[in-house]
């Protein structure tokens, strides 16, 4: 199984921010390391799921989402 944060680079793409902004953001303060599992597709906490969706206001759904690993199951 895997996870894809694509939803939340898109989102950042979107509102003119990048990755590192997360890091500096005074609200989120995520640490570099974090970003890094999340630029590999590594888990997360929730309770950093939460900072970021609080301050770019959306929803679990917009930031992550699952993607089978269809050779695993074979």
């Amino acid at each position: 199984m895997a996870i894809s944060y694509n939803g939340l680079w898109k989102m950042l793409i979107d509102k003119n921010m990048k990755k590192m902004d997360l890091v500096e953001n005074e609200n989120i303060k995520i640490s570099s390391s974090t970003l890094a599992k999340m630029s590999r597709g590594e888990f997360v906490s929730m309770s950093v799921l939460e900072k970021i969706c609080s301050e770019l206001d959306c929803d679990f759904g917009d930031l992550i989402h699952y993607e089978k690993n269809e050779a695993k199951e074979k």
